[in-house]
């Protein structure tokens, strides 16, 4: 397939081959004729006519290929010069059009990029955590100031991050970040990295969420480390006021139960029977007092750390019938069905024992208390894994959507008529014991709680040997 230079090539060398055979007609009649001179030059002035043509035809063409090989190779500074007015002139000004409307755009893109650049790193570098950024391999891409202050030049540096303190943590929840390409915000304290900076120390909370473009690739991680030595303080100052006013409310609490016991048994004379009712109301009053002041004290225990716990192989079988018994007489009276399925072989749980009657104690009450009349509640266990996985079940009214995120926290709105901290606790106890609890719920369908617990380790059995 030839192209255009060919063509015209071409047709110039046929139209020369045509004038060629004119001119040599021409040249042997004006030689018949004696005009030999005259016969030379129509010969030469064909000559000059034919690379004219060639000439004023193929060197236009070859300079706009020049002048389009040059913009095309991105200087978008040339210009075509061609001055008339003819189809190459026309051809000349649209490309020099062409050439002046990409180099606007070039400007303008490279421009709005600059800007952004340096708008997200004046972002990352105004944030006043510290803040970590890697690509999809888990390379740092980036740190901002608080950052370069808090690690020092290791913040930078994947390898001298991993020989800093807490650096481990950080490289481990971006690998995670990475691997799961989900968020990674660890609240526990497992999550909290020590830093000494100058002669204070101070706690940071790690979060690593991943970054992705619009079309759902894994782009890289941010990681954020949030100080909350102020609020560990605070908490710590909590958990101290809480175990003090405790244990100096208890003994006015216990004078003050036994005293209405008392009364309530006559010691103190027959009682009206509005006198009766108060005491009776009070007594049961003073009993739910009890049960926060005891949440208290052992939430707080939690926290100090001087909660000690007691291992042992635990049979769930054994644990949720034992539930069940304890709360067998307050089930009879709303006339709710408590159902326990488990097999009886299940394997046995590693635990201590008063943990998992306050973990069961605390679900199975609030599975009572918001249960209407011919309900019905289940206690099951099954086993997965290396678990064993309680299930508390209820048919009551269920738990609003917006409230399921902070059913676990403390001081929480779902118990209204509690103390707001026992499932605070049980998610301390599960935790404490390694292993995890969920809710699930929806509004009138009931509520479902599942926590899990490790399964003991299978001891050694010694046989006697028979000897002879």
């Amino acid at each position: 397939m030839l192209n255009l230079s060919q063509r015209l090539i071409l047709g110039c060398v046929l139209l020369a081959g045509l004038m060629v055979g004119l001119v040599a007609a021409a040249h042997r009649a004006l030689a018949a004729a004696g005009q030999t001179k005259l016969a030379w030059a129509f010969v030469l002035a064909a000559l000059l006519i034919e690379l004219g043509t060639i000439y004023f035809v193929l060197g236009p063409i070859h300079m706009l290929a020049r002048d389009t090989r040059k913009i095309a190779g991105g200087n978008l500074e040339h210009r075509v010069e061609w001055r008339s007015r003819d189809d190459f002139g026309i051809i000349a000004t649209e490309l020099n059009r062409i050439a002046l409307r990409l180099r606007d755009l070039r400007d303008s893109e490279a421009g709005r990029r600059q800007m952004e650049f340096q708008l997200s790193d004046a972002v990352l570098q105004s944030i006043f955590e510290p803040i970590i950024v890697t690509d999809g391999k888990g390379h740092v891409l980036k740190v901002n100031q608080a950052a370069a202050e808090l690690l020092g030049e290791a913040a930078g540096d994947r390898m001298a991050l991993a020989n800093t303190p807490g650096g481990d943590k950080i490289l481990s929840a971006i690998r995670d970040a990475v691997s799961m390409q989900k968020a990674v915000a660890a609240e526990d304290e497992a999550s909290m990295l020590p830093m000494r900076i100058g002669k204070q120390e101070r706690s940071f909370r790690l979060r690593t969420t991943p970054m992705r473009d619009s079309e759902g690739r894994l782009l890289g991680t941010v990681t954020t480390l949030e100080d909350v030595t102020s609020l560990q303080d605070t908490d710590r100052f909590k958990t101290q006021f809480i175990t003090v006013a405790s244990r100096k409310l208890r003994d006015p609490l216990l004078q003050l139960r036994r005293g209405l016991y008392a009364l309530s048994q006559g010691f103190g004379g027959e009682l009206l029977p509005l006198q009766t009712e108060l005491v009776a109301q009070a007594s049961h009053e003073s009993e739910k007092l009890d049960d926060i002041m005891g949440d208290l004290i052992e939430v707080a225990e939690l926290d100090t750390g001087k909660r000690e716990f007691k291992l042992e192989r635990l049979r769930p079988l054994q644990a949720l019938g034992e539930a069940r018994d304890r709360y067998c007489d307050e089930a009879a009276r709303k006339r709710i069905r408590v159902e326990v399925k488990a097999y009886a072989d299940l394997s046995f749980v590693q635990a201590d024992r008063r943990a998992l009657r306050s973990i069961l104690d605390n679900l199975l009450s609030n599975a009572l208390r918001y249960t209407q009349a011919e309900g019905e509640i289940l206690l099951a266990a099954e086993e997965v894994k290396d678990f064993v996985q309680f299930t508390v079940r209820d048919t009551g009214r269920g738990i609003e959507a917006e409230r399921l995120s902070t059913v676990f926290d403390r001081f929480n709105a779902f118990s209204e008529s509690g103390s707001g901290l026992g499932l605070a606790l049980v998610r301390r106890l599960v935790e404490s014991l390694g292993g995890q609890i969920a809710v699930e719920s929806r509004l009138g369908h009931g509520t479902t709680f599942r926590f899990t617990l490790p399964v003991a380790a299978v001891g050694e059995v010694h046989h006697p040997v028979e000897v002879g």
